[in-house]
């Protein structure tokens, strides 16, 4: 059996929109910075990093946000606290869809190139690597075959992270919390992190974090309630370095900076899912 997906959905396009919206103004630029890595014939290897770029400033995002938000409904936002946005959308619309989409389009629109996906657990982990698998061909589709690489992250690969970090072409990596957020600064405690946080001989003694880091990326957030709502989770995050981050859930603990809202009405109306009597 073979799924099919349908590209023309307006509410989706709505939910991709407004992310994309967001950087209205950027050009197509990227970031290059060193990475050290292990060789057999030199001990001081060097190799190229790729990373996003963001050229717009505070006020030229908080202007695209207001018009956003505007479009969609949503009460604008004062100021740019930070560059954390929101997205909701019910259970059962298409949520990772979306935000698959969305990866695409803003690798199209804006030459981003690194993204990684944070999840709660190993089994949205593996569903997530699934979809990726399922929409490959539609993807390649509409986006006339871009090259791309995604891949579950694997601490006993760091090959994974170094190509990551130098590949020119849009890299997705998806990875769960509890992968990345032990870190200890006490080097005595150093066994007890995260291998992700830990110095690694392959690295030339650096951490694979510090990787990461340097391709300042775009991080997507699914389900955060159940993500990024301890310090130790935030501090996770924040570890990431990202250019920003993108939550998608039906229901956020935390409210952030707003962009798209499909709650359980609005998919009611539009058909999306079933009236449930009690």
């Amino acid at each position: 059996m073979k799924i099919k997906f349908d590209a023309t959905l307006q509410y989706q396009k709505e939910a991709i929109k407004a992310v994309t919206d967001l950087f209205k103004g950027q050009a197509h630029k990227r970031a290059l910075f060193t990475v050290a890595i292990e060789n057999i014939e030199t001990d001081n290897a060097m190799s190229i990093g790729v990373g996003n770029k963001l050229e717009l400033d505070n006020e030229e995002i908080l202007e695209n946000l207001r018009e956003v938000q505007e479009r969609n409904k949503i009460v604008p936002s004062k100021e740019l606290r930070q560059y954390t946005f929101d997205v909701e959308m019910e259970t059962g619309t298409g949520k990772t869809y979306v935000y698959l989409r969305t990866i695409f389009e803003l690798n199209q629109q804006y030459s981003f190139t690194k993204f990684i996906i944070v999840v709660p657990s190993i089994a949205i982990k593996e569903g997530t690597y699934k979809s990726l698998e399922m929409t490959k061909e539609h993807f390649e589709t509409i986006y006339n075959k871009i090259p791309y690489d995604y891949f579950v992250y694997d601490s006993s690969n760091l090959e994974q992270l170094r190509n990551f970090a130098t590949n020119e072409n849009l890299q997705i990596m998806i990875i769960n919390i509890d992968a990345f957020n032990k870190s200890f600064k006490d080097p005595q405690k150093e066994e007890k992190a995260n291998i992700i946080h830990r110095n690694n001989d392959k690295l030339s003694g650096n951490k694979p974090i510090n990787l990461i880091k340097e391709t300042n990326p775009i991080v997507i957030i699914d389900e955060p309630q159940s993500v990024s709502t301890t310090t130790k989770a935030k501090e996770a995050i924040a570890s990431l370095n990202p250019m920003c981050v993108i939550n998608y859930s039906a229901t956020h603990k935390e409210k952030n900076h707003a962009v798209y809202k499909l709650d359980a009405i609005d998919a009611y109306e539009l058909e999306l899912v079933k009236q449930i009597e009690v």
